[in-house]
């Protein structure tokens, strides 16, 4: 297992001998790659394997996600739910990111999964494989911008409430009417910094990341330095909260449920094999991103969750609309943390600041992969005025796939003011959907492919099929236990939309794909002449 340069005498040269190559492919073995796949290079090759990387890390972002959904890990199950639940997924999630990355290395191209499906699923079947994987992972990657923007406007407005004195000293509460504004200006930002050059959007990703782990070592040390009161070693790592309010009392149901935390943050990897046609050394690099995105985001994130968790003594007070964040726990841990040692909580909204940039770079990463996904689609004909947002501007940017990617994520927002429930049962496709469009070139790979695969530079070895059905197996799971109702009794309020809104992406892309897609569309086209 490991990276593997196969030589001239080899079986599965990574070059097919009837391709032709151009004088300039030795130079870069992803430009070669590429170019063996049937694509001309038409994005510039600027990036190197720490900015690949950067644009991943960033996205999967544990500040976002561990700071957005805390509430959840904290409602069910409690710290032991946190802190092992995070674990649990990021083995899981680990395995996923290791069979992707091997089929990166064989295929580094921008279309990514989509692309994957079509090659690994054979002629029969690569145009429906195609077009099902890259609808749910254009979707899936929408709903995450979506859902990581509109968690930074939530933010920002709780942040004003504690500056104004809190929600009991007569704090500002924004309406979700200005919630909705603050999103659309934060999604314009992110659509202007992604219209600039890849170099200058290169030392964005890069900043990110670097915000990202300081940020993290930041605030896991100094949130519990500062607090006056901690919590027991034994309560971080025993303690289980039975008390959810939501009429679940099974312990195995409820820690099932905290695992949403974990695997929500745990996403937005594949931006690594999205910014292939960008990166230098693709077939290396680009796997390369993948994995150690996946792996650095699980040691400082467990790391940010022992350190928060270590300031939690209260769990109903921190769960409660009641309190001075109006229940964002985070959000109040550091604002109480620092009003009890110093008398007011200034501090802990400097710390939120720290939290609120992260996650703006994350919506930042979240729209440059959204768009260099929808400029590869519809490269291959398989959106709706497909030539317009393919098309690409005189600093080599999807200029109109980026503006797409911005509108789409604030329309979706939408939903939310009319129904908090409808808006997350939209956003839960940023979770299950991306994972189902995760697994399923895996599933070829393991099934249809499993004989006639050719591995990469990057490649599992004799392990592969054994990975790749461990995380075939995984989303499954999960797709089966974030569907479950999340209390009881179940009234329309309570119901979980998560299957309603999983299950209307399926029945809206297979309806196309009969009424529409299967007359025109023939998976990816290569545009070599």
């Amino acid at each position: 297992m490991g990276w593997q340069r196969r030589g001239k005498n080899d079986d599965q040269p990574i070059i097919p001998s009837h391709v032709p190559q151009r004088p300039d492919d030795s130079a870069d073995s992803g430009h070669a790659r590429l170019h063996a796949l049937g694509y001309k290079q038409e994005l510039k090759r600027d990036l190197s394997v720490l900015s690949n990387f950067a644009f991943s890390f960033s996205i999967i972002s544990v500040l976002t996600g561990v700071t957005t959904l805390y509430n959840t890990g904290l409602n069910f199950g409690g710290s032991v739910s946190i802190v092992y639940g995070w674990l649990i997924a990021g083995a899981f999630t680990m395995a996923v990111g290791l069979s992707m990355a091997e089929i990166c290395s064989s295929y580094p191209t921008s279309g990514g999964l989509y692309y994957w499906s079509a090659k690994l699923a054979g002629p029969d079947w690569a145009p429906f494989a195609s077009w099902i994987t890259g609808w749910f992972n254009i979707v899936g990657q929408w709903a995450v911008t979506t859902s990581v923007d509109y968690s930074l406007a939530q933010l920002i407005q709780v942040i004003i409430l504690l500056s104004t004195g809190g929600k009991n000293g007569g704090g500002y509460e924004a309406s979700k009417y200005v919630v909705i504004l603050i999103h659309g200006g934060i999604l314009f930002l992110h659509a202007i910094l992604n219209s600039l050059p890849i170099s200058l959007l290169s030392f964005f990703g890069q900043l990110a990341a670097a915000w990202n782990v300081l940020g993290v070592f930041v605030l896991m040390i100094l949130i519990p330095l500062v607090a006056t009161e901690k919590a027991s070693t034994k309560f971080v790592f025993t303690h289980f909260n039975t008390d959810n309010g939501e009429g679940i009392s099974s312990k195995l149901y409820i820690f099932v449920l905290g695992l949403l935390m974990s695997q929500y943050t745990l996403t937005g990897y594949d931006a690594s094999a999205h910014m292939t046609e960008e990166t230098k050394n693709a077939d290396e690099n680009g796997p390369k991103g993948i994995i150690s995105s996946i792996g650095i985001s699980i040691l400082v994130g467990w790391g940010y969750i022992l350190g928060i968790t270590f300031a939690v003594t209260n769990i109903p007070n921190l769960l409660s609309p009641e309190n001075d964040a109006g229940g964002y726990a985070i959000a109040e841990i550091f604002y109480q943390v620092f009003k009890s040692r110093y008398g007011n909580g200034v501090g802990g909204i400097i710390c939120l600041g720290i939290v609120a940039v992260a996650i703006f770079f994350c919506g930042m990463s979240s729209v440059t992969s959204n768009s260099r996904m929808a400029y590869a689609f519809s490269r291959d004909g398989a959106m709706p005025f497909s030539k317009f947002w393919h098309q690409v501007n005189k600093q080599e940017v999807p200029i109109n796939a980026v503006w797409l990617s911005a509108v789409v994520a604030f329309c979706m927002a939408l939903t939310s003011l009319g129904s908090l429930v409808a808006f997350q049962a939209m956003v839960s496709i940023a979770t299950i959907g991306l994972y189902i469009a995760y697994a399923l070139p895996i599933f070829f790979r393991v099934t249809l492919a499993r004989k006639s695969f050719v591995c990469g530079p990057f490649n599992l070895g004799r392990y592969g099929n054994v990975v790749g059905w461990i995380a075939v197996l995984w989303v499954t799971t999960i797709s089966v236990l974030f569907s479950l109702p999340v209390a009881y009794p179940i009234t329309t309020e309570t119901l979980n939309y998560t299957p309603v809104a999983v299950g209307g992406l399926l029945i809206l892309t297979v309806s196309s794909w009969i009424i529409s897609g299967r007359h025109w569309f023939k998976g990816p086209v290569t545009n070599l002449s």
